[in-house]
């Protein structure tokens, strides 16, 4: 855990730091956070603003939403099936000092029927590809229901991950956000993919 990490935890109030495997299983990866670096990347790209609803999927104990909610003041829906998991970002959300607090839903992803408010979502590598093909199907159902612009992005991609992604032919690719200055060593993965839903309608 590096200083940037908890300096930035101890600025929202919140406790968000640390790797925990307790609830993962072949479908559901580890609880590990989004480091504060990527996400200042992420708020500076000026894809996200106070008129936005972004949707933190397996959003673990908040850190996305503190940290956009206190950055862009957009709004923030966070989703996670962990119970304990949740629970954690229940008590950072009584603990922050953001004024713009998330939401956060204790739910299974590919069972969740995305608000027609939600502009812009984000992922982490949170679940099996098998689970995002359905998350994908609830994204562009909503779409097709309420067309607007949408935009995804995807921290960390895995392989599989852009293979499924290729494979919708709703979404176009948008633009990389590059963070592998922010690590040591050359990894190619150390980026933030975004994908666009267009804003006409279908």
């Amino acid at each position: 855990m590096t200083d940037h990490e908890k300096t930035w935890d101890a600025a929202l109030r919140i406790q968000t730091c640390g790797r925990d495997e307790l609830g993962a299983d072949e479908y559901h990866h580890p609880y590990e956070p989004t480091p504060y670096g990527v996400l200042e990347r992420l708020a500076d790209s000026g894809l996200i603003g106070k008129d936005d609803v972004v949707l933190d999927y397996g959003c673990g104990k908040g850190r996305v939403g503190f940290f956009l909610s206190c950055q862009t003041r957009a709004t923030t829906i966070g989703i996670e099936y962990d119970e304990r998991i949740y629970l954690g970002a229940l008590e950072n959300r009584k603990s922050t000092i953001s004024r713009i607090k998330p939401d956060f839903v204790l739910t299974r992803a590919e069972e969740y029927e995305v608000p027609a408010q939600i502009n812009r979502c984000y992922f982490f590598n949170p679940f099996s590809v098998e689970i995002l093909h359905k998350v994908m199907a609830r994204i562009i159902e909503s779409w097709y229901e309420n067309p607007r612009e949408v935009f995804l992005f995807f921290y960390y991609p895995a392989d599989e991950y852009i293979s499924c992604l290729m494979t919708v032919d709703e979404l176009e690719f948008y633009d990389e956000i590059e963070c592998d200055d922010l690590f040591t060593g050359n990894d190619s993965r150390e980026r933030i993919m975004i994908f666009q839903l267009p804003g006409y309608d279908n």
